[in-house]
């Protein structure tokens, strides 16, 4: 039967006294790519915060695969098996690539795929040409390839990926998203935000937009699509 890899329920977050998240609901199922859009300070990278742990939710529930972790510390939920690619990369700029990975390194276990560094260098074998070479040189692509490869070295159950796409030229983008539609075709249950819905649903199960802090709105991509889904009203683009 299928299960929630990841559920924010009724979610209300706060930074300080802006008010960001209002009774944002979402379920990404398990073994399903959940596409969230929305414009920018919509509230994207804020639900993210929240599934990670490095924002409490002022109201609302978290759970990981059936699991309550409202509230829980980050290192909490990574144990659980979540897994963040952030926006911007932030890989660590004085490490080699291989230093990088092997900081974010778990050890295998029975209830999620492994990723050892071997499947990660065959992955991407750019990666490998340059493990001895420090992060901070990398070009953007290939940073947007560790930052990737360091999230499934983790051997996570659920992946979170945070505008992947972010400043790539064009080819690398679609790298990235044949990297996304590999990941899911293994059984990875992916949340990823981006800007553009021509990438999400190329790729989407299933896909919710934001507008202002609330869910604008939610449901199948193939049904939204089919529908005639208005983007330009919901992201000011058409």
């Amino acid at each position: 039967m299928a299960r929630d890899a990841l559920e924010l329920a009724a979610i209300d977050a706060f930074y300080g006294d802006s008010h960001i998240l209002h009774g944002v609901s979402l379920c990404l199922g398990e073994g399903r790519l959940l596409g969230l859009l929305g414009r920018n300070g919509a509230g994207k990278s804020t639900c993210m915060n929240v599934a990670t742990g490095l924002l409490a939710p002022r109201h609302g529930a978290v759970r990981i695969f059936g699991t309550a972790r409202t509230g829980a510390a980050p290192e909490t939920i990574a144990a659980d098996g979540v897994a963040l690619v952030p926006q911007g990369r932030r890989v660590f700029r004085s490490l080699t690539v291989r230093e990088n990975l092997l900081v974010a390194a778990n050890k295998p276990r029975p209830d999620r795929p492994s990723w050892p560094l071997a499947a990660i260098f065959a992955m991407f074998p750019r990666l490998e040409e340059r493990a001895s070479q420090v992060a901070g040189f990398l070009s953007g692509g290939e940073q947007q390839m560790l930052a990737i490869g360091r999230a499934l070295v983790s051997n996570p159950r659920v992946l979170l990926m945070d505008e992947p796409s972010e400043g790539l030229a064009p080819q690398i983008v679609a790298e990235v998203m044949a990297t996304i539609r590999r990941l899911k075709a293994e059984g990875l249950s992916i949340l990823l935000v981006e800007q553009s819905p021509k990438l999400v649903f190329g790729v989407a199960d299933d896909i919710v937009i934001l507008n202002s802090g609330r869910v604008a709105v939610a449901g199948r991509a193939a049904e939204l699509q089919a529908a005639g889904l208005d983007f330009h009203q919901h992201l000011g683009i058409f």
